[in-house]
């Protein structure tokens, strides 16, 4: 699978940030705790050059503590300090400024051996659509500045936005890139909700989510959904239909003659993976990209 979306505003929120970077002191990369290297633009360093960064694990409520914590020593051992957060109930988004002034612990002290009082810290904040961009600021802002939305291109431009006297926030929209050509990218991405579903399929989609959740966490798959037989061959496609339809029948999806409606047993499917309703899961781990 090849998607190619790369919407007008986007264009211009990466020619944007090419512009602002003259202003910037750090940048503070959001990532998906739940697949943090899909949801890494590869654009991204190629637009911020060697900018001072902060990587922050978004969503990681929803994600593999034990993978949480792998991927954590991955970034921190390429040189990027890396942090865990769950912006939606605010848990460790209030040490991120402490970990800026961290990372920023030279340029502060320069300032001040100069005889100049610091000004605040500028940091652009960036990272990909739907991986709660918006939420984060207004958690660290301490109120609704930045507009949220459960959907893929809520934010359309550019504003700071103070967090307290010591860190303003540079907000951008999210920037995916013009197509994916690794396919397990785009599956990943339209799993977590990154990608708007109305381009896709949503039943290839939620094939690929059960193909992955029973490799992975069949165990999540069968409690949720109280099914007892996991397929015998992954690579057997009928085998994951069956499953597909073993979960829809659970839920009451059938037609008349009793066929399971396979688009709605998969909304149900990737729904209730997106909330979180099958336990904390991380579909990529660090260990091919060391």
């Amino acid at each position: 699978m090849t998607i190619q979306w790369f919407p007008g505003h986007m264009t211009r929120a990466r020619r944007q940030i090419q512009e602002k970077l003259k202003l910037i002191d750090i940048v503070i990369e959001l990532l998906d705790a739940r697949v943090p290297m899909s949801s890494r633009n590869p654009m991204i360093d190629e637009i911020l050059l060697d900018k001072p960064r902060l990587i922050i694990l978004n969503k990681a409520d929803l994600a593999d503590p034990r993978a949480t914590d792998r991927w954590i020593s991955f970034f921190g051992g390429h040189g990027h300090p890396c942090i865990a957060v769950d912006s939606s109930t605010g848990t460790r988004v209030d040490e991120i400024p402490g970990r800026v002034q961290e990372i920023l612990k030279e340029k502060i002290d320069r300032m001040r051996s100069k005889g100049m009082n610091p000004r605040a810290l500028r940091a652009l904040i960036v990272g990909i659509p739907n991986v709660g961009k918006s939420t984060l600021i207004n958690r660290l802002a301490g109120r609704n500045i930045a507009e949220t939305g459960d959907r893929p291109g809520v934010t359309k431009g550019q504003q700071w936005i103070k967090v307290g006297k010591e860190l303003e926030l540079l907000d951008t929209p999210g920037i995916l890139w013009p197509k994916f050509e690794d396919e397990l990218v785009g599956y990943r991405l339209a799993m977590t909700g990154a990608i708007r579903e109305q381009i896709l399929n949503i039943e290839d989609i939620a094939y690929f989510a059960v193909r992955e959740l029973v490799e992975r966490y069949w165990d999540a798959l069968e409690e949720r959904f109280g099914i007892d037989e996991p397929p015998a061959d992954l690579e057997n496609n009928q085998e994951i239909v069956r499953v597909m339809e073993d979960i829809g029948r659970k839920r009451g999806c059938l037609m008349s003659g009793g066929r399971v409606d396979l688009e709605k047993a998969s909304g149900i499917i990737l729904r209730e993976l997106r909330a979180g309703k099958l336990g904390k899961i991380t579909l990529e781990e660090p260990d091919p990209y060391a």
